[in-house]
This record gives C-alpha cells, sequence and structure tokens, in this order.
C-alpha cells in the first residue's frame, strides 16, 4: 500500500491507496482542516484509526513550501513538517517529501488528456517542457524539464517574485499594496485567495467603488475569495467581477512571465483549487490578451497550449505518481 498526502495551508488530504488488478486505486481518503491540527502527527494518528500503517510500504507527500534536507516549514500555516518525523509517526521507512507543486508536476506528467481544458485555441502544441502554476491558498510554480524518456519535476517559489503591473490600473494597485506588504509585493499577493480579496479592498478604496452593503456582510463572515469569485462570475456585483477580471489578468500575465522562463512547448498548466472555481473567467478573452501581452515574444507564446486542470486532487496523484517511482526504481 501507498499513502499519499497533500499538505496546504487550508488542507489537508490523506489517501491510502492499495494495487488490485494492475491498478493502484483509493481504499480510504479524508480530509483535514489543517489549522484545525498542531502537526502533521496529530493529523496521520487520526488517520490510523488504531488500524496503524503496518501494510503501508511507502509514503510521499506534498507540501506547500521549501524542502530543505527533508524539512518543509509550510509557507501560509504556523507547523512544519520532516520525512523523520512522518516516518517515526508511521514506522514506515520509505518515506519521501516533496514541494507542493513539484507533486503537482508529477500528476500533470501522467495526467490524461481529459482532465485538461485547453483554453489557448491558437496553440500548435509539441514536444517540450511543461510550466504549472497552481492558485490556491498561495501561488505555486513548477516545470517540468523534458530529457528524452525521462523528465525533471523542477519545484520553485517563483509566486514569491516580485509583482510587475501592466498598465496603469495595475500601477495604482501595486502602490496600494506596497502600504500594506511594507515595500515587497509578490505575485502571491494578487494571485491567491487573498490576492483577490486584495484586488477587491483595493477596488473598493476609490472613490466612485460601489460597495454592495450584502456581499460586504458576506466577506465578513464567510471565505471572501468564494465570496468576491461567485459574485464576480455570476455577475451579481460590479465590484466583485472587476476583481475576477483583474485576478485573471495578472494570473495569465505571471503564467506567461513563467512560459518565457522556460519555453514549455508541450503547455502552460493551471492548477490549484481557485482555478477550475474561476474557469468562466480564464475563458474570457481578457486572460488570453493579457498571456499575449509580451510583446515581441507575443507570437510565439500565441503557439503555446494552456490549459486548466480539472483534477482537484493533482498533488494526491502526483504524489502516488512518486512513491510509485521510487517502487519500482528499486
Amino acid at each position: 500500500m501507498i499513502l499519499a498526502i497533500d499538505v496546504g495551508g487550508t488542507k489537508t488530504l490523506v489517501a491510502l491507496y492499495a494495487q488490485q488488478a494492475g491498478q493502484w486505486l483509493i481504499v480510504r481518503q479524508k480530509k483535514y482542516n489543517s489549522s484545525e491540527f498542531y502537526s502533521i502527527t496529530a493529523i496521520l494518528d487520526d488517520f490510523a484509526e488504531q488500524k496503524k500503517y503496518a501494510q503501508v510500504s511507502s509514503i510521499c507527500a506534498g507540501v506547500a513550501g521549501p524542502v530543505v534536507d527533508g524539512v518543509c516549514h509550510i509557507t501560509n500555516l504556523s507547523w512544519s513538517l520532516s520525512v523523520a518525523e512522518i516516518s517515526q509517526a508511521t514506522s514506515v521507512k520509505d518515506v519521501y517529501l516533496l514541494n507542493d507543486l513539484e507533486a503537482t508536476a508529477w500528476g500533470i506528467r501522467y495526467l490524461s488528456d481529459d482532465k485538461l481544458l485547453d483554453i489557448n485555441l491558437q496553440a500548435q502544441a509539441r514536444l517540450g517542457n511543461i510550466a504549472i502554476l497552481s492558485a490556491g491558498t498561495g501561488l505555486g510554480e513548477a516545470m517540468i524539464i523534458e530529457n528524452g524518456d525521462s523528465f525533471t519535476a523542477v519545484a520553485t517559489e517563483g509566486g514569491h517574485t516580485d509583482f510587475a503591473p501592466q498598465n496603469e490600473e495595475q500601477d495604482k494597485l501595486l502602490v496600494f499594496l506596497r502600504k500594506k506588504y511594507q515595500g515587497h509585493v509578490s505575485y502571491e499577493r494578487l494571485v491567491s485567495g487573498e490576492g483577490l480579496h486584495n484586488i477587491y479592498q483595493y477596488l473598493r478604496s476609490l472613490l466612485n467603488a460601489q460597495v454592495n452593503p450584502e456581499v460586504e456582510k458576506q466577506i465578513a463572515i464567510s471565505d471572501p475569495a468564494a465570496v468576491i469569485g461567485c459574485g464576480g462570475l455570476d455577475g451579481a456585483d460590479s465590484l466583485c467581477k472587476e476583481a475576477v477580471r483583474i485576478f485573471c489578468q495578472i494570473y495569465a500575465a505571471e503564467a506567461a512571465n513563467l512560459a518565457l522562463k522556460c519555453l514549455p512547448y508541450s503547455g502552460v498548466v493551471l492548477a490549484g483549487g481557485i482555478t477550475p472555481k474561476l474557469l468562466p473567467a480564464i475563458q474570457q478573452q481578457y486572460f488570453m490578451d493579457a498571456f499575449l501581452n509580451k510583446g515581441r515574444y507575443s507570437e510565439l507564446l500565441q503557439k503555446i497550449p494552456v490549459r486548466v486542470c480539472m483534477d482537484e486532487q493533482i498533488v494526491l496523484s502526483g504524489a502516488l505518481a512518486n512513491a510509485r517511482y521510487h517502487i519500482e526504481m528499486k
């Protein structure tokens, strides 16, 4: 059996896989609110349900943060975890810890085409690298570098690079957020759940902004990003609609930035919890217009596929794929 784990700043998914008729199938799965637990050990103890992990041969976890020497301090969570801690809690020797976007890359490398929705209808797909961006609690970025019959999944912290405005509207947005974040404004501060709320707050601060009291009430008691996203997609609130538009344009611009850095001729893949929820907005022309707004390189970008990953458990799939790889290499 293989235990796959997806540890995020908001939620943690744990799934137990068993091989049946040549396929790895989920035997049991559970979702946890990450902030309600003090450590990964507490989650693993709950998931075990007195059965322990005697039949588990390998564990692989995708975690939201950089992994250094088998340890990860999670970016948007107060606790950390390590290979040693997971091994001690489960008595399983073969434990692997990946950045969550590295795990996502492993999952996407083996993802079937029916789980990928094309956005750039002018694309000319061919063999090559893949760029991956994942908007959720934070903004993750990774690359798949192809090398003949093999590949390398490269984890990055590209979501924390400096935000670069594309127009005067975004210039003013950057000035607004510099005050909040003491100078440094990364792409994650805009392309994430927090980011969508930041954009909304900026628009609300403008003198001509028309604030909807009901939306404000819902934001105060619910997940702000979910409220703003819903209000923007159904068109019920003009402020939310504008926030979603700006969010998508900045998301597209950063996707193109990553594409120019690794030339992903096999495509750019957009993953994460927010992406499929905002799919109707991402399919609007303003998304591709922002993606192609790279001057002399707009023609090159026009040929690169842009796809949305519709598998919301892609980190688990990637963790499973990585664990299987290690088993097969023995």
